[in-house]
């Protein structure tokens, strides 16, 4: 790895020419390509692309999961590369939330237990505990349902116990694999809403690996890969705010423009 211990990043996530070769037998499989990107803090980033692309490799490096052939991955200025297991562990549990599309939800625990899990890994005191998986629920609309276990409940109420769970440290980032791919698309918009208000309310940093084309109307950002590289760049809610700001634009020329009957100016 090439950072140095004095780096310092305005960035919440950056990485640095980062790459990563798998071996199978006598070849190598380039998952990721010399990736540099930057994100800032409270921006909710969605990664998109065909399977294969490079997605899942990328978040699995971003959160410590697997670790790059080459190349650096700084979050909010941290190598992460650079911690052994049991520093990227602690790291993980205690600042990162995951959330996935197979929800790892426990059965037999309720949804309160199962975001207060977390919580009790962490050793934080039963008063704080309560305190944080209650205004977890709370936030994602599932007090009243805090009693009752995932298969009581429908998939985008378990989408949701999922996403208190991510929460219920404060993580200062959210990693995301395809969370509404199983959704419905009522459901599916439900839940990206729930995340850009969390993003903005918490200021949290949000990426999101998807398929689904719903998020292009709730993120700010949008990368696209292509055989380990990043391909192009969206910006959709800098499109949204400039394509309002005309409309207004529009609007107000209109109002001051005299409408003529016949030879009557009014």
């Amino acid at each position: 790895m090439s950072a140095t211990n004095n780096y310092r990043s305005e960035y919440a996530i950056e990485t640095v020419d980062l790459r990563r070769v798998y071996k199978l037998g006598d070849q190598e499989v380039h998952a990721l390509r010399g990736i540099n990107l930057q994100i800032a803090p409270g921006q909710f980033v969605a990664l998109k692309g065909r399977s294969g692309s490079g997605k899942t490799t990328l978040l699995n490096c971003l959160s410590g999961l697997d670790q790059p052939t080459s190349g650096d991955v700084h979050i909010f200025g941290e190598e992460i590369g650079r911690w052994n297991e049991r520093k990227l562990t602690a790291w993980r549990r205690e600042q990162v939330g995951f959330i996935f599309q197979s929800l790892g939800l426990l059965p037999a625990l309720s949804a309160y237990e199962n975001v207060e899990l977390i919580l009790r890994m962490n050793k934080v005191k039963p008063k704080e505990r309560h305190k944080a998986t209650t205004e977890c629920l709370d936030l994602v609309g599932l007090t009243k349902w805090a009693d009752h276990r995932p298969y009581e409940m429908s998939g985008g109420q378990q989408q949701r116990v999922a996403i208190a769970r991510a929460l219920a440290n404060s993580p200062k980032v959210i990693i995301a694999d395809e969370p509404t791919g199983e959704l419905d698309s009522k459901t599916a918009r439900e839940i990206l809403s729930l995340f850009k208000g969390i993003v903005r309310e918490r200021n949290m940093t949000m990426l999101m690996a998807t398929h689904d084309s719903l998020v292009d109307d709730y993120v700010d950002q949008i990368l696209y890969l292509q055989d380990g590289q990043i391909h192009r760049i969206e910006y959709p809610e800098a499109e949204r705010v400039e394509q309002a700001r005309q409309e207004e634009l529009a609007a107000a020329q209109a109002a001051e423009v005299p409408i003529e009957i016949g030879e009557i100016v009014l």
